[in-house]
């Protein structure tokens, strides 16, 4: 057979071989060896490692004298100390804490006894606080009483809030007796008439010091009428009235000062035209009603 040496393939110039066919240089692998360029670093983790074991067993031995150790256990209520209550009885005011006898002072959980204290009707703030070792603080700040409150028979004590207290044994206390509100109202409408109550007494005192002193009773069943009894007239030092008895006054829910004012400077015309005045009706623009409850008499005065 023949073959025409035109036809065979020429030869691939080594400038054009193809990469695959090269031969590839092996890559060398250094093998990092252990020496002594290594030590810092391996006793710099050592180090760091140690640090944290020896913290975390501080921690532990630390929470662990703090959590159970007899040095900080609250063993007595002798170990609290109570400053603040003048009302509240001591005993009252620990039992919130009889869940924490025989318990390490730090786990007692201050926060809730704080709302426990508050709870109680005498107490308006209560601070609770730790004292090294083991023993516990409290300071109460007791609420402060504004007028009694007639309630049937019953004869209590409220704030300003609203908040009825019990009568202490050993109280003497000198205020008006509040009526028409107990505790089937709610605290805050409670708290919005006792509001009109002391505005009542502040407008009255500001017009004529001590003139609140005269206040016997005030009627509260009516947030839009407040009425008020008002005795000892002639002790008030106004002109030309002597004292024919007390005599309630209806002043509406606002600008008690200028009614108050219009009273004082009118009971003596009023006693004239009308002879005894037993009531006043002062919550009408520009007029003044004697003795409504009786419909004796109907007189007109300018507001000054």
């Amino acid at each position: 057979m023949t073959t025409d040496i035109e036809t065979l393939p020429h030869e691939v110039p080594a400038d054009e071989e193809p990469r695959y066919l090269r031969r590839q240089k092996p890559v060398e692998i250094r093998r990092r060896k252990f020496g002594k360029r290594s030590w810092p670093a391996y006793r710099r983790v050592l180090a760091i490692g140690a640090g944290v074991l020896a913290s975390g067993w501080l921690i532990y031995v630390v929470a662990s004298f703090f959590l159970s150790s007899p040095r900080v256990r609250l063993s007595d209520t002798a170990q609290i100390e109570l400053a603040g209550n003048r009302y509240i009885a001591r005993e009252a005011a620990l039992a919130p804490f009889a869940a924490d006898l025989n318990s390490s002072v730090f786990r007692i959980p201050i926060d809730t006894r704080e709302k426990q204290l508050e709870g109680l009707p005498w107490v308006d703030r209560a601070i609770v606080s730790r004292i090294w070792p083991n023993r516990i603080r409290v300071e109460l700040v007791e609420r402060i009483p504004i007028a009694y409150l007639r309630s049937g028979s019953d004869l209590s004590l409220v704030d300003s809030h609203g908040v009825i207290l019990d009568r202490p044994l050993d109280s003497n206390f000198q205020f008006p007796v509040v009526s028409g509100m107990s505790e089937s109202v709610s605290q805050p409408e409670r708290e919005q008439r006792m509001a009109l109550y002391s505005n009542l007494i502040r407008e009255m005192d500001q017009t004529r010091p001590g003139a609140s002193d005269h206040l016997s009773e005030v009627d509260l069943s009516d947030s839009d009428d407040i009425r008020a009894t008002i005795a000892g007239l002639s002790q008030m030092g106004i002109a030309g009235v002597d004292d024919q008895g007390p005599v309630v006054v209806h002043f509406g829910s606002q600008d008690f000062s200028s009614k108050f004012r219009v009273f004082v400077d009118n009971i003596g015309q009023w006693r004239a035209a009308a002879g005894r005045v037993e009531s006043v009706d002062l919550r009408f623009t520009k007029q003044v009603v004697v003795n409504p409850e009786s419909h004796l008499a109907a007189v007109n005065a300018r507001r000054r």
